[in-house]
């Protein structure tokens, strides 16, 4: 699971290098033991979707059995380092009997050999949803009621795989993934991928939520849960 390439991201005022294995935030280093920064780096790199317990414990201690706390307080210690909360927690979201999840608004993503994958600036596009901002990552993001879905969306008529957004630079499309109750845009049924516009109105069986990209197709803003 761990990337092959030492990569750089950026979030707010932290950088975390992992070609230095170092967590900085505005220069300043903070420090964090070796499984926290492994831990950090894993959410970080899958972020497009919840992490579950078992897969974070196959990474962290491969092969070991260890107590489920062991877990839990190398989560607490990321969180104590990014002066995150539980309740409302900026970076690190618990995904209740599942895992763990990173949401925070990720704007710079460097490679060991320079190239970047995210220029600052650039815009993440990100869904509304009761009252919550859940940010897309690039690529595919599911929205769904499984546990593992980018947009976790608990409601029974839904399906656990609903729909799926995929976000690239020439903005986003809408693609229904066999729905029982079918995806619809502005009150169209989907039968095929769909181009999205800032402002639509998404409704997965009888949930609505709204896919928002200001200034849209270029992607030129980062957006933040």
């Amino acid at each position: 699971m761990r990337p092959s390439r030492a990569v750089t991201y950026r979030f707010d005022d932290f950088l975390v290098d992992g070609d230095t294995r170092r967590l900085l935030r505005r220069d300043q280093e903070i420090h964090l033991s070796p499984k926290a920064f492994d831990l950090l780096c894993a959410l970080v790199t899958h972020r497009s979707r919840a992490m579950s317990r078992r897969e974070l414990h196959e990474h962290l201690w491969p092969s070991t059995f260890v107590q489920e706390a062991n877990l839990a307080g190398v989560v607490a210690e990321i969180r104590r380092a990014l002066d995150d909360s539980v309740d409302s927690p900026r970076y690190i979201r618990t995904v209740p009997r599942f895992g763990y999840w990173f949401v925070g608004p990720l704007a710079d993503v460097l490679t060991d050999s320079g190239s970047r994958v995210l220029a600052p600036g650039t815009i993440q596009c990100w869904i509304l949803f009761n009252g919550r901002q859940v940010p897309l990552a690039p690529g595919d993001n599911i929205l769904g009621r499984a546990p593992d879905a980018g947009v976790w969306i608990d409601e029974t008529n839904v399906s656990r795989h609903h729909a799926r957004i995929h976000v690239d630079a020439s903005g986003a499309t809408l693609e229904d993934l066999g729905s029982k109750n079918g995806t619809f845009v502005r009150g169209d049924r989907l039968t095929g991928p769909r181009p999205l516009a800032d402002g639509d109105e998404i409704q997965l069986g009888s949930v609505v939520v709204t896919f928002r990209s200001p200034g849209a197709s270029d992607l030129t803003e980062t957006a933040s849960i």
